[in-house]
C-alpha cells in the first residue's frame, strides 16, 4: 500500500508499525468478506424476515470494514488503495470466508463462529492503546450483539429441530470452521509483539475468550470446543492468515470492480 506521512509514524518502530497495519487490514478484510457472505443469502434465507436480517448484518459488516480501513490513514497508508485496488492474493481476511457458505447450516455456523472470532479480535484490539480502535470499535461491538443473538438462536433451533440432516450439516460446518479460526486467533510473533506493546491481547487470551463465547452453543451438536485442536499448517505472516485467498467473485464485489465507473468517494 502507498505510504503517506501519518501521526503514528513518529511514535512506532518499523516492526510494530507494520504489525499494526497488518492487524487493521486483517480485521477490515474479514469484516468486508463477512458482509459478502451474509449478502449471498439475502434471497436464500429460510424466511423473508431472516433475509432482511442477513441484509442488515451485511450492511453492518460493510460499515465496520470502512471504519477499519479508515484507520490506515492514522498509520500512513491509503485506505482507498486498501479497499479498492489490491489483488485477491493480498487479501488478509480469515480463511474460512474464502468460499461461499454452501448451505444455511454453514451460514448459521459462520454467524456464531466466524463472526464470533472476528468480534473477539476486535474486542481485544479496542481494549489496547491504539486510539482510533478505542474510539471506533465499541460501536461495532454493540451492533455485533444482534449478530450474536441471531446466530445463537438459529444454531440452537437447527441443533434441536429433530432433523438428523440439519444436525449433521451444522456439526460438519462447525468442525470445519473451528480449527482454522482457533489458528487465526492464536496469532503469531507479530500479534504477540503488539500484545507486549499494549495494542491488543495475546493470542492465548483471545483463544480462551472465543472458546468461552461459543462453548455452550456448539455443545448443542455434540462438539466440545475445548477438545478441538488448533490447526497446524502453513501460515502467511505477511497477511496473518493461512494460505490461499477469497474467490475471485467475492474480491470483485469487495473492491467494487463492477461499479468502478460510478465510484465516488
Amino acid at each position: 500500500m502507498t505510504e503517506k506521512p501519518g501521526p503514528e509514524d513518529t511514535t512506532l518502530d518499523a516492526p510494530t508499525h507494520s504489525a499494526l497495519k497488518r492487524l487493521v487490514v486483517s480485521l477490515a478484510d474479514s469484516k468486508r468478506l463477512m458482509g459478502i457472505r451474509y449478502s449471498d443469502w439475502l434471497l436464500g434465507a429460510p424466511s423473508i424476515e431472516t433475509g432482511i436480517a442477513a441484509s442488515s448484518m451485511a450492511q453492518d459488516e460493510w460499515g465496520h470494514a470502512r471504519l477499519l480501513y479508515a484507520m490506515l490513514k492514522d498509520l500512513g497508508a491509503d485506505p482507498l488503495e486498501a479497499e479498492h485496488t489490491r489483488p485477491m492474493e493480498a487479501y488478509a481476511s480469515v480463511d474460512v470466508l474464502d468460499a461461499p457458505f454452501g448451505d444455511w447450516a454453514a451460514v448459521v455456523a459462520g454467524m456464531v463462529l466466524a463472526d464470533g472470532a472476528i468480534t473477539v479480535a476486535l474486542d481485544a484490539f479496542c481494549k489496547g492503546s491504539f486510539d482510533p480502535a478505542c474510539s471506533r470499535i465499541p460501536k461495532m461491538l454493540a451492533e455485533e450483539e444482534f449478530h450474536r443473538s441471531l446466530g445463537g438462536a438459529w444454531y440452537r433451533r437447527l441443533a434441536g429441530c429433530g432433523s438428523t440432516e440439519a444436525t449433521e450439516l451444522l456439526r460438519g460446518a462447525t468442525e470445519r470452521m473451528l480449527p482454522p479460526l482457533l489458528r487465526w486467533l492464536t496469532a503469531d510473533d507479530q500479534i504477540e509483539a503488539l500484545a507486549a506493546a499494549g495494542f491488543t491481547a495475546p493470542g492465548d487470551a483471545q483463544v480462551a475468550a472465543f472458546r468461552d463465547a461459543v462453548r455452550d452453543v456448539v455443545a448443542g451438536v455434540g462438539v466440545d470446543v475445548d477438545a478441538v485442536r488448533i490447526r497446524e499448517d502453513a501460515w502467511d505472516p505477511s497477511r496473518g492468515r493461512g494460505p490461499g485467498h477469497p474467490d475471485a467473485d467475492a474480491v470483485e464485489r469487495a473492491r467494487g470492480d463492477r461499479n468502478r465507473a460510478l465510484f465516488v468517494e
